[in-house]
């Protein structure tokens, strides 16, 4: 693996942030801690690239242990590339020069083709000789990318990357940074609170709350099958409905009983709340079962309605934009829930 964490524990002023976070990321796969602030994602990334110290448990670096109780190995000794939330860049040197500074005990000429090397790999061949306030936004993060990885390192770690980019370029981007990192072959690992870069970057996320992993899985995974209230609440948009769980596996609702197989973890019989995505109620002018529109977002292809059952629950619906239909007017749905995601009712 290349990087592994065991419980590890991390606090300040006896504030708990860390509290057994733990999980693996295997060599060239791109993972996410994923999380709203103050969650202890960004503390995890610290204590990753040596940092921080660590209060309990282990963090391995390629099978090395990198840090435990009392002990944490230095962040040049880590061969761990960062690339910063402001991007660092230093003001003074050109892109060549920064994609190189990592590199100072290279031989100059060898440290000039490494830094075009790299400038090339991010898109900016030709850019080398500018400085950083001559660079876009989404240009300067290139750069910081291009020299967190030129001394090739084990692991390359992102702190909000495109925070301070704006939302259009952002997912962009992200997608720009996965191809890059995938040229590269590197092993990296992001921390966001925003689930389109991470679903547009990472092959397997974290969802972390209060210093715990609640669940670490591929996107897909997360979304359609999450495995607590918190992940199916910050992952996505839905709703939860009331309903009941016959001793058959069958979920039955007000809009009569869910088609599909429920996912693990499968709660026990009786009063449960099923997760419903705005993708599991299709918009049909067919059908006998109707609600209405309490409100709607335009989004250009698709709009989201918000939709009134007769029991006053909501749910939320995609439907493409053409179907434009007037708050207040009944609707045609049905049900395409393939996962049936199911909690036990408190």
């Amino acid at each position: 693996m290349a990087l592994e964490l065991h419980g590890v524990e991390q606090a300040f002023a006896d504030q708990a942030v860390l509290r057994g976070l733990g999980f693996t990321l295997a060599d060239g796969r791109i993972g996410c801690l994923l999380g709203p602030s103050g969650c202890g994602k960004t503390t995890a990334l610290r204590c990753i690239a040596g940092f921080e110290a660590i209060a309990g448990g282990e963090i391995r670096l390629a099978g090395r242990r990198v840090s435990h109780a009392g002990h944490t190995l230095a962040p040049e000794k880590r061969r761990v590339g960062m690339v910063f939330q402001d991007y660092a860049l230093l003001p003074h040197l050109n892109a060549r020069d920064n994609v190189a500074f990592g590199l100072h005990a290279w031989p100059r000429r060898q440290r000039r083709a490494r830094s075009a090397e790299y400038l090339a790999l991010v898109g900016l061949p030709d850019q080398g000789r500018r400085y950083p306030h001559e660079l876009s936004g989404g240009q300067q993060q290139r750069v910081a990318l291009a020299r967190a990885l030129a001394p090739e390192p084990r692991m390359v770690l992102l702190d909000e990357p495109f925070s301070s980019l704006d939302v259009d370029l952002r997912a962009h981007l992200a997608q720009e940074v996965r191809n890059i990192l995938r040229a590269a072959g590197a092993t990296a690992l992001l921390v966001t609170h925003d689930q389109l870069e991470a679903f547009a970057m990472a092959d397997e996320i974290g969802v972390i709350n209060g210093g715990r992993i609640e669940q670490w899985a591929t996107p897909y995974d997360l979304y359609h099958r999450p495995a607590s209230r918190f992940v199916a609440d910050f992952v996505g948009q839905g709703v939860l409905l009331p309903g009941r769980l016959g001793a058959q596996g069958v979920v039955e609702t007000e809009l009569g009983p869910l088609p599909g197989r429920l996912a693990d973890p499968v709660p026990a019989a009786g009063a449960v709340e099923v997760l419903l995505r705005p993708d599991d109620v299709v918009h049909d002018d067919a059908s006998a079962l109707t609600a209405q529109v309490a409100n709607k977002a335009f989004r250009g292809a698709e709009i989201l309605y918000t939709l009134r059952l007769e029991s006053g629950a909501k749910l939320l619906a995609l439907v493409r934009s053409h179907h434009d239909h007037a708050i207040g007017e009944r609707i045609g749905i049905r049900l395409d829930t393939e996962h049936i995601v199911a909690f036990t009712r408190n």
